[in-house]
């Protein structure tokens, strides 16, 4: 990967993961990566959550990104079907500032084509991160596939990384695309889950335990023992569901 210098040259940079030896009793995957640093994006203000649209319990960029499609009353949903969508998206994760988000979508119009092609390619990085998510731990094969998109998302995209300061005094890393504007959109998503599998998190990677919610999640709890997306949600019903079979078996 190229990315620009102050001075304007192109000065190499690369970020590949490679699999590398294990012990035989560590079953995550071992990787090592040559980069500048990993990037690490700020929490999303409470002002964002409150009005957005879309659901960030991950813990993880790239797993709040899984869960732009989700499930209700059994029923799939994507909200991600139109490239609009998608980078609003991208903006109240804060992986777009308002500013770079027009300019994108100033060049959907522009070039309607590149953009549709950008939406079906996030699609499909989203269907290997999922799998990475829900089987990764588990499957090396799973693991090897989601390490190629990886590569091949990192691998096709030029640009510069600022530091950047947010209107609430906060700062943020950010990846500006030289070339094909869209190339960069996925950067810091897959990025963000070869963070991951560097540092050997699938571990604490759960699908929430309701048997019909998609939703995953990074578990940081100290004993590990997170089942539900959201207590709000899926844990009230799931202790509901309990209450009910209680107050059943005593009447019978």
């Amino acid at each position: 990967m190229k990315a620009e210098g102050e001075g304007g040259a192109g000065v190499s940079s690369s970020f590949i993961l490679h699999e590398r030896a294990c012990l035989p009793s560590n079953r995550s995957l071992c990787l090592t990566a040559v980069m500048p640093s990993p990037v690490i994006l700020a929490p999303l203000s409470a002002r964002a959550r409150a009005s957005s649209p879309f659901v960030f319990i991950g813990e993880r960029l790239w797993l709040d990104f899984v869960n732009t499609e989700d499930t209700c009353r059994g029923a799939r949903i994507d909200a991600l079907v139109e490239f609009d969508e998608f980078v609003r998206w991208l903006q109240v994760a804060t992986v777009l500032d308002g500013e770079r988000a027009a300019a994108i979508r100033r060049r959907a119009l522009q070039q309607p084509t590149g953009a549709s092609a950008a939406l079906v390619d996030a699609r499909r990085v989203r269907a290997a991160l999922r799998a990475l998510a829900e089987r990764g731990y588990h499957f090396p094969l799973i693991r090897g596939s989601v390490l190629s998109e990886v590569n091949r998302v990192l691998g096709r995209s030029a640009g510069t990384r600022r530091v950047e300061q947010r209107e609430d005094g906060t700062y943020m890393r950010t990846f500006v695309p030289v070339g094909d504007a869209f190339a960069g959109l996925m950067m810091p998503i897959v990025e963000s889950a070869a963070d991951a599998l560097i540092s050997g998190e699938l571990l604490r990677v759960r699908r929430c335990a309701a048997a019909r919610c998609a939703r995953v999640f990074h578990d940081g709890t100290k004993n590990g023992r997170r089942r539900w997306c959201d207590m709000a949600t899926c844990g009230n019903r799931a202790k509901a569901a309990r209450h009910r079979a209680v107050l059943k078996a005593g009447r019978s």
